[in-house]
């Protein structure tokens, strides 16, 4: 795993006009139900938030297409919730998860759409809380907003405390 951030870090590196759709789809990927369990990319998204400054990697593009990618993520994480209900726990890889489904649906019937929004920031909610909603019917306006307000500041997060690391160690080396 270790190995493909690094390779993805540096094409990153090497092919800046890239880094846009790249995080777009490692967004998705790391907010869409059984993907993200197989590829963490939130530590990928902080290392290119570490290159905005000193790579001269535009902000915004990067935000907007994180926000975007994990946004959609969710939202078809929802609608597989709510298309195919139970039966998302026989599914593989959540089958060999068991635990992670009650654990979401748990979070989604105690937080509501507060929920949601902490979700995000949590590893294994991350991937099953939206499915949860989906499961339980949470309204989909509801669902809809926090999902992308949530996803905006995630990748945001992400990515400015990349660059706030990247900035801490480039002035830490400066005294030196």
């Amino acid at each position: 795993m270790e190995g493909y951030a690094q390779d993805l870090i540096a094409f990153v590196r090497l092919h800046q006009a890239w880094a846009a759709p790249l995080v777009l789809v490692l967004a998705f990927g790391e907010s869409l139900a059984f993907i993200s369990l197989l590829v963490p990319a939130w530590g990928v998204l902080v290392a290119i938030g570490a290159m905005l400054g000193p790579g001269g990697i535009d902000f915004w593009p990067i935000w907007l297409a994180g926000g975007l990618g994990a946004a959609l993520g969710d939202w078809l994480s929802y609608w597989i919730g709510f298309t195919f209900k139970d039966r998302v726990a026989t599914i593989w890889p959540l089958s060999r998860y068991p635990h992670l489904l009650p654990q979401g649906a748990a979070f989604v019937k105690n937080w509501g759409v507060p929920g949601i929004f902490i979700g995000r920031f949590f590893g294994p909610l991350r991937a099953s809380v939206p499915l949860a909603a989906g499961i339980f019917e949470m309204p989909y306006w509801h669902f809809q907003i926090a999902n992308f307000v949530s996803a905006f500041i995630w990748s945001a997060v992400l990515l400015v405390f990349g660059d706030v690391v990247s900035r801490l160690i480039e002035w830490g080396w400066s005294l030196f």
